[in-house]
């Protein structure tokens, strides 16, 4: 196999050294544009702290990017953006940029200006179809068992969008607390690295230790106690960056098992997101409801700080990671074994901590007349607990 260490170490230390010196100036930006996230009854930072780190994310991929071509054109170095040969067509890099971009604008506009959901989500949907349309996309499945293949056609199109549109909001629902989502962000793209390396994708590789060195140098700043948040630039960026990674590591024609492996090391945001759907919907409120039920708000009332909150996590993260690693490694058999035992481990730690139960519930206010939500701090909490618990005894999640 061709040498690849330098390009690799130089993309990652380039990454990671720009991220350490933008992220301050970053912050700067944030403070002289207001873009500050003030302490209130949902956020845990009890002082006011800059958001707009995304920049610094975004600035750091760039200039690894431009010493990428450096190296490419003057240096010898292979061309790890190239027509990779397990696909059979070519990725347009231009056109994912594009998406990139208008992702990372999304999420600046709505740090500085709050967008609605609505808005944040069209440009979203703009950034995924920009990489979609750049040649992302999985048209065949090889069934594990039998190895026919499945063929997906135009449906794979729609599909594809939708995935790169979760992969990015699920990433902005876990960040909660300092250095929470940069760091996971961080393992995953390690994690995306040696997976990408072993299969021979050497493009999704030399983006994932970009990814690496952009969250690592961020985290210097990010890290409790953190003196500037990624805010939405940054973790959309962060979470379309990991979505399009793990459609760059398969090829058009991949095993199951290729298209699994991205799912299980973004297990932690995944579960998040799964459980604030079930826990919202039992509570008939809305999904876009912001609440207090997520892995890190559970963990806190436990009685840990945010420093082991945060490590818990990523420790996490990590058996998440070890076992997406090991399962490339085995047969179908232990494959599938390993996948069950990393299901269940999950399962049991998101029932421990009651993820499905909701924190969220409706109550008659008898002066005003009206339905209002409560809180476990609301006097009248308590009153509903007990009545939701009565109605739905034969849901034990």
């Amino acid at each position: 196999m061709i040498d690849l260490w330098q390009p690799f170490v130089v993309l990652f230390a380039t990454s990671l050294l720009v991220a350490l010196v933008v992220t301050p100036l970053a912050r700067r930006v944030a403070w002289w544009l207001g873009a500050v996230d003030h302490p209130d009854a949902r956020r845990i930072n009890r002082r006011p702290i800059p958001r707009m780190g995304g920049i610094a994310v975004f600035v750091a991929l760039i200039a690894s990017s431009l010493a990428h071509f450096v190296g490419t054109h003057t240096l010898g170095w292979p061309g790890l953006f190239a027509t990779n040969p397990r696909n059979v067509t070519f990725i347009n890099y231009p056109l994912l940029v594009v998406g990139f971009t208008l992702v990372f604008a999304t999420g600046l506009l709505d740090d500085y200006l709050t967008l609605t959901p609505r808005q944040k989500l069209v440009g979203q949907f703009a950034g995924a179809i920009a990489a979609v349309s750049s040649g992302l996309v999985i048209d065949e499945i090889v069934n594990p068992f039998t190895n026919d293949l499945i063929v997906v056609g135009w449906v794979s199109y729609p599909i594809t969008v939708l995935y790169l549109v979760a992969y990015t909001n699920i990433f902005n629902l876990i960040d909660g607390l300092d250095g929470l989502a940069a760091g996971i962000a961080c393992i995953a793209s390690v994690t995306m690295w040696i997976v990408s390396t072993m299969s021979g994708h050497l493009d999704a590789a030399s983006f994932s230790l970009m990814l690496a060195g952009a969250t690592l140098g961020f985290l210097r700043y990010n890290f409790n106690p953190a003196s500037v948040f990624l805010g939405d630039c940054g973790s959309l960026l962060i979470g379309f960056s990991l979505g399009c990674i793990s459609l760059m590591s398969v090829s058009r024609t991949s095993g199951l098992t290729a298209i699994i492996i991205p799912l299980v090391i973004a297990g932690i945001p995944i579960i998040d997101t799964f459980s604030a759907i079930v826990r919202r919907g039992r509570a008939h409120v809305s999904i876009g409801q912001a609440d207090k039920g997520h892995i890190h708000h559970r963990l806190l009332s436990e009685g840990f700080n945010q420093r082991q909150t945060v490590l818990f996590i990523y420790a996490w993260t990590i058996l998440l990671c070890v076992g997406s690693i090991v399962m490339t490694q085995v047969d179908v058999v232990p494959r599938i074994l390993i996948f069950v035992a990393l299901v269940v481990v999950s399962a049991l730690f998101a029932l421990r901590l009651h993820l499905f139960s909701p924190v969220l519930l409706h109550h008659y206010n008898p002066k005003t007349g009206s339905d209002e939500l409560v809180a476990p701090q609301d006097p009248a909490f308590k009153e509903e607990a007990e009545r939701f618990e009565e109605e739905h005894t034969h849901f034990p999640l």
